[in-house]
């Protein structure tokens, strides 16, 4: 979740579809900041997960997560959660550590040792929460708005391991009840939620590109976006069809407790494959949080060439990247 360069959960990152895990500390983008933020960058990669990147020539696209119930030798158990829809119950899992004994000690990341990220297979009914730990199972109160099967993925950083690294598995849960899936999820940039106007601009692509989300209410700039989990906000990013799972935060330093900003917040991003991505945007103002749904298509952009070099036998350009 903390991944410099990563379009989460669920991300994101569908998070970091759907890693980890970026901020601005004023109203605007500074020109090039982006640009810079990622040329400092040092991809992580799992080498499990490269069955999972394309190679595009130069650029490796950020890796998406959360297809297993396994990653790096770290497991998530079968999650337990009320059956039936309107049940009140509790949601709740174990993680074992390579060697199979419980994991017990988590690395603090964006304010909290795990981030729960709970969608519904079509996309719908998402959820970014954060349970408790009792030394061995994670658990929260939990019900079922609606019926059908649920992909719940916990996104943390496991405190013992050598190297920091950020893990992101996923179990599913059905939920009884018929329901009809959404038939597809439309390309949308704009979302309305809670009285707040939210747009997305730039396109996800395999190469580094920007997307900007910017936050209005009554038709005026909302300057007002307050930390949240140490940032501006959050976003997940999930893979339409298997729901891949991205994460991502805004570029930028970190948010000093008690300041504001907005209206806008930049994403540093580069989509593992293409395909329609389902994003979410958390935000927090007055103290609530707010969640504005996007989909997105890839633009099929390849990365920029690598630079071309010359060789006593020609010239040859060669180039050596997830709550």
């Amino acid at each position: 979740m903390r991944t410099p360069v990563k379009l989460g959960a669920f991300g994101l990152g569908l998070a970091a579809l759907f890693g980890g895990t970026f901020a601005l500390a004023a109203n605007t983008v500074p020109e090039g900041a982006v640009e810079d933020r990622l040329a400092e960058a040092e991809p992580e990669h799992d080498m499990e997960m490269e069955t999972e990147v394309e190679d595009h020539g130069g650029h490796e696209a950020d890796p998406v997560r959360g297809l297993s119930i396994e990653q790096d030798g770290y497991l998530m158990s079968e999650v337990a959660a009320p059956a039936v829809v309107g049940e009140e119950g509790v949601l709740a899992f174990g993680v074992t550590a390579p060697g199979g004994a419980p994991l017990t000690e988590y690395t603090e990341s964006h304010e909290k040792d795990l981030h729960l990220v709970v969608v519904r297979a079509d996309g719908a009914e998402f959820r970014h929460v954060h349970p408790e730990f009792d030394g061995e199972t994670w658990s929260l109160p939990w019900s079922w708005a609606q019926p059908g099967t649920y992909r719940v993925f916990a996104d943390f950083v496991p405190g013992d391991a050598a190297e920091e690294i950020d893990v992101t598995l996923s179990q599913t849960f059905e939920v009884a009840g018929e329901y009809a899936p959404r038939a597809e999820n439309p390309v949308s940039r704009t979302a309305g939620v809670d009285g707040f106007d939210v747009t997305i601009t730039g396109d996800l692509s395999a190469a580094a590109s920007e997307l900007l989300i910017e936050v209005a209410k009554d038709g005026e700039p909302v300057t007002a976006l307050e930390p949240y989990l140490g940032a501006w906000g959050h976003l997940v990013a999930l893979r339409e069809g298997d729901l891949g799972y991205l994460h991502v935060h805004p570029e930028g330093d970190d948010p000093e407790p008690g300041t504001t900003s907005g209206p806008t917040v930049a994403f540093a991003t580069a989509a593992p494959t293409e395909g329609r991505y389902l994003l979410y945007f958390d935000f927090q103002v007055d103290g609530e949080v707010h969640t504005a749904p996007f989909v997105l298509d890839t633009d099929g952009t390849e990365p920029a060439a690598p630079a071309e070099t010359e060789s006593p036998h020609g010239h040859d350009g060669t180039d050596s990247h997830d709550d």
